[in-house]
């Protein structure tokens, strides 16, 4: 796939560039360029297109308004000590997008031209990735189906794109949030789409986080379809325990069971952990065992992960069947260990042992 750049006529000015990437918040502003390419059953993919960012326009019977056909990843550049830029692991999200994209009869894009798209565009925006630790740009690759008309069959015209925003964290990672532990609602189950990151698993989570809100929570916590009492996920987030203290403690995370979404960072803590000593577990965990572990002492620190929050500490948890608060209610001291790490990685002020940064520009 070649990329072709047309750089925009009406980039943001500088002095207001600078004021966005200094207090960026989360998906308030976007960059001055965004790419584009099209596939089609017939000849496949066209070459890319980096172009001015800009409203799309389509046919209302385009099937992605009808069917819901579409996917999206969460990936982030980083500033480094010298000055470049570099993307965390950008092939482990271009794998997963070609994963989500065969689950939900989307053509698949190479991975090689995945991470070439993306960098491409961190490259001609480079302007506009934030230097303080803990901020990044974040990029959102996407698919949509394109086809107009509304068979319900999987459509034989894709969009592919791929938009920045300068983003501060997502979470204050000094102040635990507060989950509701959902029994009414599910995020998914076996033989759905929970693997794979499509907006419809957002969508339907959002009545849930509704309900959380109402009940004084940040956030959702999903338990199993079948039984409403094994952990699963966090919001769109994965989750870890920490059992016991210091260097004997046990960094615990649901296993992945085909409707928890494989999560980079879950799988980069579950690295980092060990790097630093700590024993890792993939196990199953229910709500009793969670309760239980809390008022024991057992589990002494939880914290959800992803790429936009990168670690959220967790204090309190509320059901149905009670509250309980981990510890003190406050972020655990390994919690801010395995997070403090893990940026360090990213912003290039520790090692990269395992290659996961890639060089921009």
């Amino acid at each position: 796939m070649r990329i072709n750049v047309t750089p925009s006529t009406s980039p943001v000015a500088n002095d207001l560039r600078e004021k966005y990437v200094a207090e960026p918040g989360f998906g308030r502003y976007f960059t001055d360029h965004m790419v584009l390419a099209e596939w089609n059953q017939s000849s496949g993919w066209g070459d890319a297109q980096v172009r001015a960012y800009g409203p799309l326009s389509m046919d209302p019977a385009s099937m992605v308004f009808h069917y819901g056909q579409e996917i999206f990843e969460g990936m982030k550049a980083y500033s480094q000590p010298d000055g470049s830029i570099a993307l965390f692991r950008p092939d482990a999200n271009g794998l997963r997008f070609a994963k989500s994209a065969a689950r939900i009869a989307l053509p698949e894009l190479p991975v090689d031209d995945f991470v070439s798209c993306v960098a491409k565009l961190v490259e001609v925006d480079a302007a506009w990735v934030p230097k303080k630790i803990g901020e990044s740009l974040y990029l959102r690759p996407f698919m949509i189906a394109t086809e107009v008309g509304l068979g319900v069959r999987p459509s034989n015209k894709a969009l592919f794109s791929v938009i920045a925003t300068p983003a501060a964290a997502y979470f204050n990672a000094a102040k635990a949030v507060t989950v509701w532990i959902s029994t009414e609602y599910v995020r998914a189950a076996l033989g759905g789409t929970g693997e794979a990151k499509c907006g419809g698993n957002y969508a339907a989570s959002l009545l849930a986080q509704q309900q959380a809100a109402k009940e004084g929570c940040d956030q959702v916590v999903w338990l199993d379809a079948i039984e409403r009492r094994w952990v699963e996920e966090m919001g769109g987030m994965n989750l870890y325990f920490v059992k016991g203290r210091g260097k004997d403690a046990t960094i615990f995370t649901p296993r992945l069971t085909g409707t928890l979404l494989p999560g980079i960072t879950r799988d980069s803590i579950l690295t980092v952990a060990k790097d630093l000593g700590y024993k890792t577990q993939e196990g199953m965990i229910n709500i009793d065992e969670w309760r239980d572990g809390v008022a024991s002492g057992e589990i002494s620190e939880i914290f959800a992960c992803g790429t936009a929050a990168v670690i959220a500490p967790v204090g309190t948890a509320k059901s149905a069947a009670g509250t309980w608060v981990t510890g003190d209610g406050t972020p655990g001291e390994i919690t801010m260990q395995i997070r403090s790490h893990l940026l360090g990685i990213q912003h290039g002020t520790i090692e990269d042992k395992h290659g996961w940064m890639r060089k921009v520009c």
